[in-house]
């Protein structure tokens, strides 16, 4: 049985239960990171993701945006298993993997893959571009004989539209597109369910970004796949995603469809994220009002107080210093983290 069967009875015998439940759950989700200081100092404490919910169903796409720092890459490491929430739940198809066994949790996870930024850093530049792509199958289906595990790395890097060339190539011997679409095969190798994209297209060209990005939702609409998009960049999320979290200092700002969030975004910094983004005609970029970010994020380790998004915001008023606005639906479609967001429409 080939890959691309494999994954298709997996989408067909998952429909339902998607219907109820979602792939992915996580529920109130932190991690802190304790930063000595030395013999006589107190420890810092770096909260990178603070209380953090999402959801996300049987194949769509979940984009996370944000500046740097906001700790989405620290949320995508926490979801791939590499990373233990400092508290909170996750849930992976139907099961909790806090309380799972070391061996129980490292099963589950094998339905998340990652695809990273870098293509030139994520390939062992020692294998051939063969052996990078079976390496995952080399790990978890040794049963298989090497024939199989080879048929099916030469299938997948044709899915991606790398043919029998390359199979013998080094990743120096390929553009940063091609690595990426290797990179791409890897991920998808393995049968995963769920892949975790970290920026993917930010160190391409524009033009092989779209190239990318097209592969990645042909792949998604035949293998029933779904994504977590992690991207600082809105025009490139919002041609991927279904829904989106907006981060903003460890913690969800704004969250809904991306429609919604993209078309009338509710929260200031969403405002201000979508505003920063350069419309391609000059007489509308020369005439359109903006909300213009002022000021550096603030440190992680003393973040303010109230609202984390205060000492930026426009709209920011005593109460946002006072008291921390919880993440909750102020319309029909998103939720949002802001006192004011009722009141503010442009």
């Amino acid at each position: 049985m080939n890959t691309a069967t494999v994954h298709n009875l997996q989408g067909a015998q998952n429909t339902a239960a998607s219907n109820t439940f979602p792939l992915l759950k996580v529920e109130n989700v932190s991690k802190t990171f304790v930063i000595p200081q030395g013999a006589f100092q107190k420890p810092l404490e770096l909260s990178a993701v603070n209380g953090v919910s999402l959801e996300l169903n049987t194949g769509r796409t979940l984009g996370i945006v944000g500046e740097s720092g906001c700790g989405k890459s620290t949320l995508s490491r926490i979801l791939a298993g590499t990373l233990k929430p400092t508290k909170g739940k996750i849930w992976l198809n139907r099961q909790e993997l806090g309380p799972l066994s070391d061996k129980e949790r490292k099963q589950a996870l094998r339905q998340i893959q990652m695809v990273f930024q870098s293509p030139y850093s994520s390939l062992n530049p020692r294998m051939t571009i063969a052996e990078i792509v079976r390496e995952p199958l080399d790990i978890h289906a040794r049963h298989l004989p090497r024939r199989t595990r080879d048929e099916h790395a030469m299938e997948m890097l044709e899915r991606v539209g790398l043919g029998e060339t390359f199979v013998t190539r080094y990743p120096q011997q390929l553009s940063g597109g091609q690595l990426q679409r290797v990179g791409i095969a890897r991920a998808l190798i393995s049968e995963a369910r769920l892949i975790i994209c970290d920026e993917p297209v930010s160190a391409l060209d524009v033009s092989v970004q779209a190239q990318v990005m097209n592969l990645l939702h042909d792949m998604q609409q035949a293998l029933g796949l779904s994504y977590i998009f992690i991207s600082h960049d809105l025009s490139v999320v919002a041609n991927i995603a279904d829904d989106i979290a907006v981060m903003y200092l460890g913690k969800v700002m704004e969250y809904g469809p991306a429609s919604a969030v993209l078309g009338n975004p509710a929260h200031p910094y969403t405002q201000a994220l979508i505003d920063s983004a350069s419309i391609p005609d000059p007489t509308i970029e020369k005439n359109r009002s903006i909300h213009v970010l002022e000021g550096d994020v603030p440190t992680p380790t003393n973040p303010p107080s109230g609202c984390r998004f205060r000492t930026r915001c426009w709209l920011a008023q005593e109460k946002c210093a006072m008291e921390e606005p919880a993440l909750i639906p102020r319309n029909t479609e998103q939720a949002v983290a802001c006192h004011f967001a009722l009141s503010n429409n442009g």
